[in-house]
This record gives C-alpha cells, structure tokens and sequence, in this order.
C-alpha cells in the first residue's frame, strides 16, 4: 500500500490479462479436439475447465513462462495427431536442432522430473515425430536442472486412452473419476471433489463424547 493507492488489485489485473493472453486456446464445445494437457493433468479438473469453469489467480511470472517462450523466436507451432475421430492437439515451447524442449518454473533443484511434465514430452515427441526431448526447470534465481528423454511408445498409449476417456466423458457429460494428488489442494475444483477448504468449524471431541473440557477424571 503507497498512501491510500492499492497496487495489489492493479497487479493481480496486469497478471491476469497477460495469462489470458499467452494461456491454450481450447474451445470448450469442440470436444472432438483434445489438448495434450488437458490429458496429462488430472482429467477431472480438465472436464470442470471445459463444463463449468472457474478462473485461477495468476501469482507471478513463472506461471506464464512456457507462454512467454512460445511467443519468442524459436517458439513452435500447435500440431495435430489424429486418433481416429479425434484431434489430440499439442504445443512444444521450442524445437531446437531437432530436440523437442519444454521450460517450466520450479521452487527448487529437482532430483527427477514432474511425471505430468514427462507424459508431456513424451507425447509431443510422438505428435512431431521427433525422437529426442529436454525438459528444463528454472527456479526464481534463475537455477536450471534438465531431463532429457528419449520416447516411449507405452506412455504415448497411455495418453492416447485418456484422450478418449476424456472424450467420452465430455459426450455423456459425466465427471471423471477422482486423481488424488499434490496438486489437489491449489486446484480452483478442490471443493467439487472433496471438503471446504476454509471457514470449517472446530469440533472438540471429548465434548462430542461426554468428557467435558479436561477429560473424564473418574
């Protein structure tokens, strides 16, 4: 706060604008074209985004890194994979000497890549037909760690079955399954699959079962 000026607000908006910008552009009534991360992340929060969405508050500048990337120089263009009726649309953030590469932000130094991340890479080696793929992670102090991988045909196949689940699901209009995982409690649907995050009422057990305050002393 400088003075009686509120720059929070002007900030989240500046944020927020430039995510809507640079985010995938996936027309939700088009179900028979499926973004690849729209397979790669929890089905369930992919089905929401298209059925009954809720906006995410932009938090910084590392969430909008593989957009930014993919507006420069070297940043790719969409491709399309057919799997029968169905269009599995993906984007790489570059294609550099044949090396299909993904950047994304992370806290820290990583001992292994994010599985969602790699299901990616993956994929996309197959939608470009490219055989060799790097994924970067950059921290806010600019540290680097990177993976490479080389494509694997039974984790394409697996992404290709979400797709059509994810298809048929949109068709019946019936909400996958729940995915538990660390992602759960940041997702904007937390309270579609599970308890209110917030404002829950405390419940003292030993009242519920006749202690008293201090417990049953005999």
């Amino acid at each position: 706060m400088m003075g009686d000026r509120d720059f929070r607000t002007t900030i989240q908006t500046a944020l927020s604008s430039i995510g809507k910008e640079l985010q995938l552009d996936i027309d939700p009534k088009n179900i028979q074209t499926i973004h690849l991360q729209e397979v790669v992340q929890c089905l369930r929060r992919s089905y929401f985004d298209r059925i009954d969405p809720v906006e995410i508050e932009r938090r910084g500048f590392n969430e909008l890194l593989s957009g930014l990337l993919r507006k420069l120089e070297y940043g790719s263009e969409s491709k399309i994979f057919e799997i029968d009726d169905i269009k599995l649309e993906g984007q790489t953030d570059m294609i550099v000497d044949d090396a299909i590469m993904l950047f994304r932000p992370a806290q820290g130094e990583l001992e292994n890549p994010v599985a969602n991340d790699v299901l990616y890479l993956n994929a996309c080696l197959w939608i470009y037909d490219k055989t060799e793929g790097i994924v970067v992670y950059i921290t806010g102090d600019r540290k680097e760690t990177t993976f490479s991988l080389t494509r694997n045909k039974k984790m394409f196949e697996e992404v290709i079955r979400r797709v059509r689940v994810l298809n048929n699901l949109l068709k019946e209009q019936k909400a996958p399954i729940l995915e538990p995982s660390a992602e759960c409690s940041e997702c904007q649907y937390y309270e579609k699959c599970f308890m209110k995050k917030k404002n829950s009422k405390h419940v003292d057990i030993g009242e519920m079962l006749g202690m008293g305050k201090f417990g049953n002393k005999g």
